[in-house]
Formats: structure tokens, sequence, C-alpha cells
């Protein structure tokens, strides 16, 4: 027997849940007082935008849904941001936020708003509890929805009088089922073999969906055998190790980055678990020439630049390990590409360089001294994402996360903390630019507060850079970007944190590596020189007319 509040709460523990982050509000208070009597941690975050974030980082490096929770109006809204995010980058959520009784939504009434039209646009599937009877039933869906690919945020309402409801119920959570991805069609592999057969220069573009579907080990198997280069998206990083010969490493931002040029002479593009979000088709297929086989667990998008002539719809895997075995013997000339080794070229001369402010490449080079194969960074939106989404090598899937899909500014740093929770034994690491770090800097008490070990590292440069960037690039100069900061030392030791500041470049890779060999939450300022943003676009420029 069990009070309608109850019963949720039995329904997310029958799901697995572990963790709620969230704000607590008067209109589900049953609900929050339920979680307390349950094993469920709840996490008592500073915004709810910020507790979203934790939840999809949490569903990120998990595969299960993250879930959030909030009060009704202008606390679920304030959700609203992470949940979008978490459904552009294919992430599972599931968010929870109180609604007015029935007795008062349909008219002019205080705190309302419809919430469930609010969150249509923005999850896989947005819906009101109507009565407690439907509770075991939506609260499956939900976890169903969000979780089978490709995955979502969902959300729920759940209207204070349901919340108030006291009754006893002789309801009971439904059991857990997972979709499993169908077996690849003979017929559509027997297509693409035909296909590669006849190719003359394939290349892998990998994406989220392999990294998803956990298919590093078919990954590897098909590009070795079969001589064949492979190249990540952003949200694909680790999942061909960037430190393996066929690896040409992760596609870059510009028109024409390093590892695009690898492209220019492909004849056919293999698309393992690539998702349109993560990356435009039209610089590397401009022409709309290239033979694409699209492999994933659902039929690609429609781009006029990604035509798909073979798609393999199932497992991803196991769509590999067909190809491989039906094309034993086969090999393709896998000598270097056009710009294979620019990347590594770059990166080492970043790990010589002793300026100061410090040059992006040092910073990234010093980043990935001081974390393991294992840890994790997540990059925040900005130009820091620009430099470690393309020059971090990333050995690992789901070790450097990254927003690409709506690509939010501020999800960082709370999502650090997610992914602390769910991967407690791994080192976690938030860069940040400035600008970034100011829009959910109040979640270092949080952390500070739950005892979760945090390093945030802080590219400062008093602005923000990439827009800076872009204005410079295509208007030769740029307005209203910079602002002033506060003391990061001082401002960290205010919540009880430990505050470092960067004096000069070889100090920036040991207090990194002090900091994350600590269980406590630390903030590192480190000034970065952003002259090289041009630098590099100049750079680019001139190969694309050599190459």
């Amino acid at each position: 027997m069990s009070t309608a509040a109850q019963l949720i709460v039995k329904c997310l523990e029958n799901e697995g849940v572990s963790v709620v982050f969230g704000i607590p509000g008067e209109e589900n208070i049953r609900f929050i007082q339920a979680l307390a009597a349950s094993d469920i941690r709840y996490v008592l975050t500073r915004h709810e935008q910020a507790a979203a974030f934790m939840a999809e980082m949490y569903g990120r490096v998990t595969g299960r849904a993250g879930v959030v929770s909030a009060t009704l109006g202008p606390g679920a809204i304030n959700m609203q941001l992470g949940v979008a995010d978490a459904t552009t980058n294919s992430t599972p959520v599931v968010a929870i936020s109180a609604q007015v009784g029935q007795d008062r939504e349909y008219k002019e009434s205080h705190q309302y708003v419809d919430l469930v039209s609010m969150y249509a646009p923005i999850t896989r599937w947005s819906a009101s509890v109507p009565t407690p009877h439907a509770i075991p039933e939506m609260v499956r869906k939900a976890f169903k929805t969000a979780e089978t690919e490709r995955p979502a945020a969902v959300y729920l309402a759940v209207p204070e009088h349901i919340d108030e409801d006291e009754a006893d119920y002789e309801l009971t959570p439904l059991p857990r089922n997972v979709v499993r991805a169908d077996a690849p069609a003979a017929r559509q592999v027997a297509r693409a073999v035909d296909m590669l057969r006849n190719a003359r220069c394939p290349v892998v573009l990998a994406g989220h969906g392999a990294a998803r579907g956990d298919a590093t080990a078919a990954l590897v198997r098909f590009a070795e055998e079969l001589g064949i280069r492979v190249a990540n998206t952003f949200h694909g990083k680790g999942v061909m190790p960037d430190d393996h010969p066929n690896s040409i490493g992760t596609l870059g931002f510009m028109r024409h980055d390093y590892v695009n040029f690898g492209f220019d002479h492909a004849d056919v593009v293999i698309a393992v678990g690539y998702e349109l979000q993560e990356f435009d088709p039209v610089r590397i297929n401009p022409q709309a020439d290239k033979h694409i086989i699209h492999i994933h667990r659902f039929p690609a998008e429609v781009d006029a630049h990604y035509s798909v002539d073979v798609g393999i719809i199932g497992d991803i895997s196991d769509s590999l390990g067909q190809l491989a075995d039906a094309l034993s013997g086969h090999r393709f000339d896998d000598a270097d590409v056009p710009g294979s080794g620019l990347l590594a070229e770059e990166f080492a001369r970043g790990q010589q360089d002793s300026r100061y402010p410090l040059a992006p490449q040092r910073v990234v080079a010093d980043t990935r001294a001081a974390l393991g194969r294992g840890d994790v960074v997540l990059v925040d939106t900005g130009a820091t994402k620009m430099w470690m989404a393309r020059l971090y090598p990333t050995f690992e899937h789901n070790t450097c996360l990254i927003s690409n899909g709506l690509s939010t500014m501020g999800f960082a740093l709370p999502g650090a903390l997610g992914v602390k929770l769910a991967r407690p034994e791994a080192k976690v690491l938030a860069v940040v630019g400035d600008g970034a770090f100011m829009m959910n800097s109040q979640e270092i008490e949080t952390a500070v507060r739950e005892k979760i070990p945090l390093v945030v590292l802080i590219w400062e440069d008093n602005g923000y850079g990439l827009i800076e960037w872009k204005m410079d690039l295509e208007l030769g100069a740029h307005y209203y970007v910079k602002f002033d900061n506060p003391d990061v030392v001082k401002y960290a030791e205010s919540f009880g944190a430990k505050g470092y500041r960067i004096s000069h470049a070889d100090e920036l890779l040991p207090t990194l590596r002090a900091a994350l060999a600590d269980d406590g939450v630390s903030l590192i300022c480190c000034p970065v020189d952003y002259s090289e943003n041009l630098r590099l676009t100049d750079r680019l420029g001139e190969l694309d007319e050599t190459l």
C-alpha cells in the first residue's frame, strides 16, 4: 500500500534510480518526503538548470536515464535548458516537475503555465499524470522512451493534488524491459559489401551512436582488417582511440580543419553511429558526390549532402562484424591521408610552448598529461571547446564530454558532479571558459556540501572568446564581448573550496595533478592567449591551398 508520492518513488527505485537532482517546491513536498525515506540520494542543487545538466551527464556516461526534479512554474522552466540539451545530445533524461491541480489548470491561476506544451518540442514525450493509477505505466513508459535508441529526455508533470493524495494504492511498478537492437538485414550488408569491393578510398566517420553502443572493439577490428582510416565526431571522441594507427583524429569545426582533409579524396564514407547534429555533412561532402553507407540503430535524417546509398539498420557492432567477415581478405591502401599527422604536430608544439598567458595548445597538452586514459573531462562551449574537442587525444568513449547538439554554455561544471556520482572511480575535470564558469558557478557550493570531488579548470581571457574570434574573423573587429572576473582564488575559498591561479606555464601541470589527487573541490584559473585563434585560422587557410 502506497500513497501516490510513495508510488512514484517505488517506480523510480524499480528503474534502478540511485540519485535525483533538483530543488523542492511547495507543490511536491510529499514526493520529496518519499525520496528522503528511500535509498535514492537526493542532491539539492542551487539552480534547476544545473540540476538538469547533472542528470544529463549522469545519463550520458551510464546509458541509463538521469533524473531531475523541480517544482511547477519557474522551477520547471529553469529546468528546460538542460532537458533540451539532453534531447539534442541524444542523452536519456527523465524530468519530473510539479504542476497545479486539475481543479485550476483550466483557468488563469497562480504560477500556472502549460508545461506539457512547453516541454513537448524539447522532449521525446511530454505528459501530465492524470491519476495515481496511471503512475506505474507512465513512469515505465518515461524510462523506456528515454533510454531506447535514439535516447532523449522525457517530461512528466505531477499535479499538486496527486502529490497531496494520501490514499493507499495497491499498485506496483511494472517490470523493466529493454528494447534490443535488431540484427542487420543480410540484403543490406550484401549491398554494402558490393559497394566497398568497388571502392577506391573509403573512410569511416564514427559518431555518438557508436559511443552509446560501445562499438569500439568492432570498429577497431573492422578498421584493422580492412585497412580503413577512421575519424571521430566530437560526440564520438574516443570510440576509435586516438593513439590507434588507423585513427586520423576528430573532425574539426573549421570549414576545412586538419582531419577534414582526410575526406577530400574519399569516394565512400562509412558513417558508423553518425547523427547530423554532430557535424554538418557539407563540410566533408561539399559536392554531394560521395557514396554513403549509413550504419546505425535507426535510419538517417535527410540532408542534401548526406544522401544514403546503403543503410544498415541494427546493432552497430553486429553490423561491423558482418561487414568485416564478408570482406575478409579485402584490404584498402591505408597509407597516410591528406592532413594526417597535423593534429599530432600541433599538439607536440603546444607541449613545448612556454609563453604566458598560456597557449591553448599547451593547456590541452597539460590537461591530457594530468588525466588517465579512463578519466573524464567535460568541455564547455566556447573557444575552450574548439581547442579541446579537436586537439585533446581521447582513448575511450565518454571520457571527453561535449555539448554539440545544442552547444550549451554552462553545462560542464554542474555536469561534472553528475559524472563523478556515476563514475566515482574516475578523476573528473570540468574545463570551462570564464564566461561559462560564471553561469553556474553557484554549484561549487553543492559540490562542497555534498562532498563530491570536483576540479574546474577556467580558461581566463576576460571575455566571450569564441564570439570575439568569430567577429574578428568575419568583421575584422569585435564588440561587447569583454567583462571582468572575480578573484577566483578568493571566490573558491568563500565556498570552502581551494583556489589556484596559474602565474607561469610550468605551473599548470603540477597544479592540475595536485587538485585531481585531492578529494575536495578545487578551482584553477589559467590565463590563456587567444591570439592563437586567428593564427590557427590562417594556418588552415594556407593548408587549404596546398593540400
